[in-house]
């Protein structure tokens, strides 16, 4: 019975990676494709000739190289910056005693329950007084800061031992140096699980860059894939598209492997006690 169980469990998780590989397989396919290909009747998915002229027209369609280095500067400029003031701010609720931490800790939880699209018109008002628009800091500095982080980095430190860390300040450690020197680096899986969470959610961010950006050279590569689709007197050429889709899930991808198994360790740490 066992193994019948684990059989089904195995066959069902099976199909269920296999159906999330299609998307990603079927743009792979389509990039390499002629646009006869694309609108064959039925569809081949295996492209026959293969068209790899298709990313080098994505190149030089749009400037596709700026929008990339774009998003790969805010993403990791953002990612960076979070993952260091939400392990500062996790530690002093974790680990810190001063007035007011617990209700201050559940009015940042509560900021996780209002929706990213209701702060979009302050925001904007915000960037727009200082001057931001259509500059990296509009881009960059909203997105140092969140919730999610906070509390993920406080439940790692609240399962710091209280030994190392009077152990540190006998030895004549600040709160500072305890937090740089001792705490922050035993969290390294939960902060590499906010910075995937981080980069992956920055890289492939929309709204924000379309609203606070307006010169093309300040694009970020989700909303200069837009300018491959065609308007309605124009038709869109899929392959090219496409190729351009692949190159941005690389990035994103890449990161993901690299951190993967901090990853895990990051999610799992909850749920194993010593």
């Amino acid at each position: 019975m066992g193994r019948t169980r684990s059989l089904i469990a195995y066959t069902l998780l099976t199909l269920g990676a296999i159906s999330m590989l299609v998307p990603f397989l079927w743009m792979l396919a389509t990039s390499l494709m002629t646009p006869e290909q694309v609108y064959a009747t039925p569809p081949n998915p295996i492209p026959s000739p293969v068209k790899w002229q298709n990313y080098v027209n994505a190149v030089q369609a749009v400037p596709l190289v700026r929008f990339f280095l774009n998003s790969l500067l805010v993403a990791t400029l953002t990612t960076l910056g979070q993952m260091v003031t939400a392990s500062m701010a996790a530690y002093a609720f974790a680990r810190m005693k001063f007035p007011f931490k617990e209700p201050l800790f559940l009015l940042f939880l509560a900021t996780m329950m209002i929706p990213p699209q209701v702060n979009v018109v302050p925001l904007f008002v915000l960037m727009s007084k200082l001057g931001w628009i259509d500059s990296y800091y509009a881009l960059v500095v909203p997105g140092l800061f969140g919730a999610f982080g906070i509390f993920l980095l406080r439940q790692w430190f609240l399962g710091f031992p209280e030994e190392l860390e009077n152990a540190a300040r006998i030895d004549g450690c600040n709160p500072f140096q305890i937090y740089w020197k001792i705490a922050l680096p035993t969290a390294l899986p939960a902060l590499a699980t906010l910075g995937i969470f981080t980069f992956i959610g920055t890289w492939n961010s929309f709204l924000w860059p379309l609203i606070v950006t307006n010169s093309e050279h300040m694009r970020t590569l989700p909303v200069g894939l837009a300018a491959f689709k065609g308007s309605f007197r124009e038709t869109t050429d899929w392959g090219q598209l496409m190729a351009a889709g692949v190159i941005s899930v690389v990035p994103a991808l890449a990161v993901f492997l690299i951190g993967q198994k901090y990853f895990i360790q990051g999610l799992m740490a909850g749920s194993i006690k010593d």
